[in-house]
């Protein structure tokens, strides 16, 4: 489903990831982070896919949304879960969002 996203700019978090062989808890903890993050002030939406490689982007009204999440102390412990066990890689990245074109 696609992100219901409001008339640019706004602000898109890509995080693109490998999953290890020990995924247990994965999918609950993924599903609470996106419950967390439609919470948070600023979120706008979610779009995600899983196979070989993991991508989820959110986004964002502005940068100081993006922070005030990558600081929330749930988010903080999913952090730590994905490092220490869940992900063999992954890497974050943050975009500004100046247009958009859709059919």
């Amino acid at each position: 489903m696609f992100a219901n996203t409001p008339t640019p700019p706004y602000y898109a978090v890509i995080f693109t990831s490998t999953l290890t062989s020990k995924t247990e808890g994965y999918e609950d903890m993924a599903n609470l982070m996106i419950d967390l993050a439609s919470q948070q002030d600023g979120f706008l939406g979610v779009e995600g896919a899983r196979e070989e490689v993991g991508i989820t982007v959110s986004y964002w009204k502005d940068l100081a949304s993006i922070k005030e999440w990558k600081s929330n102390t749930e988010h903080q412990v999913a952090q730590k879960f994905g490092k220490e066990k869940w992900y063999d890689h992954f890497i974050t990245r943050i975009a500004k969002v100046e247009r958009e074109y859709s059919k």
